[in-house]
């Protein structure tokens, strides 16, 4: 009996102790699960986009190459020292042993010097080329942060579209269930039914037609953010763009100064240091060389050493090539500039008034238009289910209702999405949401 009750005794508590040993690996488990996915904040599709876009990222690659000739530039000579070793046999006559032979060694040093400050051109020329492309990079980035943000509202847009439109399909189907009922009652005439009917379904369609908007709007978002396909993004932010802290003159002020602007500065820069260092190419690079050799007899060596000096002389090829190339791009890159400067302020111009249009269109909208619509809503509803006016009327203040609702909602999203490419167009980086 002992050993029953000391085996049972074992028992329980090894049953014990795998329940135990249990428990952390269920709570793992559990916690390994995957988290319902949240709405996707603004902030968070900037960040996503700058980590997995491939214009960005591709864009980025360029910097590599750029550092990697300004650290040739830099370097103390352009050219390579050669080293040269040379060794030789020599058979001399000799009338006590015919056959003798010597064997001599040669050892040389050169290097080509650049005389019409080809280094300073070409340190230049790659210095304004890493700016340009550090600069190429910023507005990369900046245009990624504003379609980003374009797309975003389109979603945002959209699924306050699909809020509206589903708030106005109740009323509708709650009208239409009432003139059922007095159709049945023979209060209304068939006709009055048929038209609740067929608004009722209009209105279904409408809401399944953004439906299908929706989808392809999540579809470009999530495209340019890089997301697996098939994610059922939702968006969460406020569509109002808030009032901008600044005025025209600063936004042109600011447009001068715009990553894009700057990166063609730099590139013409580094296009004149390019038709410097071509036209100084003209003239010739010295090569100035010093050997050491050791010649003669084995019992008469001989140390022998040597100086020397090439120089090409040009007279057939002057770089011609190369200079009418290099006057090509930076006249290129003058034209270019001169234009974007000019097209820069010309849009930050027509952006400016048309976001002061759209104020002035959503403010008339929220102050005027709607307040009215809502108590029209209101006032019809109670007059419908006192019966002292029609399914007809009733209709028609809905449809009002919901168009002044739309209207509104198009001036807002357009709002945003102006205020969006005005910034866009001055080099203001958004930073953060609206």
């Amino acid at each position: 009996m002992l050993f029953v009750t000391i085996f049972r005794t074992l028992h329980g508590r090894m049953r014990l102790m795998r329940r135990l040993i249990g428990v952390p690996f269920l709570l793992a488990s559990l916690y390994s699960l995957p988290a319902l996915s949240a709405p996707l904040t603004l902030e968070q599709a900037w960040e996503q986009a700058e980590q997995a876009n491939p214009a960005l990222r591709s864009t980025q690659a360029n910097l590599a190459a750029a550092e990697g000739e300004l650290n040739d530039a830099r370097a103390l000579l352009w050219n390579n020292p050669q080293i040269t070793m040379e060794r030789r046999k020599r058979e001399i006559p000799h009338a006590i042993d015919p056959t003798q032979t010597n064997r001599e060694r040669m050892v040389g040093l050169a290097q080509t010097f650049e005389i019409a400050g080809q280094q300073g051109n070409r340190r230049s020329a790659a210095e304004q080329s890493l700016a340009a492309t550090q600069e190429v990079i910023a507005e990369t980035r900046r245009q990624l942060r504003a379609e980003v943000e374009q797309r975003f509202v389109r979603v945002l847009s959209l699924q306050l579209r699909i809020q509206t439109e589903e708030q106005t399909l109740k009323l509708i189907e709650q009208a239409a269930a009432m003139v059922g009922k007095r159709v049945a009652a023979g209060e209304d005439s068939r006709l009055d039914g048929n038209l609740a009917k067929v608004e009722a379904e209009r209105s279904r369609n409408q809401v399944s037609l953004f439906r299908e908007q929706l989808i392809q709007a999540r579809a470009e978002l999530a495209s340019l953010l890089q997301l697996p396909a098939g994610n059922a993004l939702e968006v969460a932010g406020a569509l109002d763009p808030g009032t901008g802290p600044y005025t025209m003159e600063e936004l042109l002020m600011a447009a001068t100064s715009r990553p894009a602007l700057r990166a063609l500065d730099y590139r013409e820069k580094a296009a004149k240091s390019r038709l410097d260092l071509e036209r100084a190419s003209v003239y010739p690079d010295v090569t100035v060389g010093l050997t050491a050799a050791r010649e003669g007899p084995a019992d008469f060596r001989e140390k022998v050493t040597g100086l020397s000096i090439s120089l090409p002389l040009p007279l057939f090829r002057r770089n011609d090539t190369g200079i009418g190339r290099a006057t090509t791009e930076l006249t290129q890159t003058q034209i270019e500039n001169q234009a974007a400067k000019r097209d820069t302020r010309a849009q930050v111009f027509a952006l400016w008034e048309r976001l002061e249009n759209l104020k002035a269109r959503v403010q008339r909208l929220t102050e005027s238009v709607l307040p009215s619509l809502d108590e029209n809503q209101h006032l019809s509803s109670v007059s419908f289910r006192a019966g002292e006016i029609g399914l007809m009327q009733l209709l028609l203040v809905n449809r009002q209702v919901l168009d002044g609702q739309r209207d509104l909602l198009d001036a807002r999203t357009e709002l945003r999405l102006a205020k969006i490419a005005l910034e866009a167009a001055a080099g203001l980086q958004p930073n953060d949401p609206r």
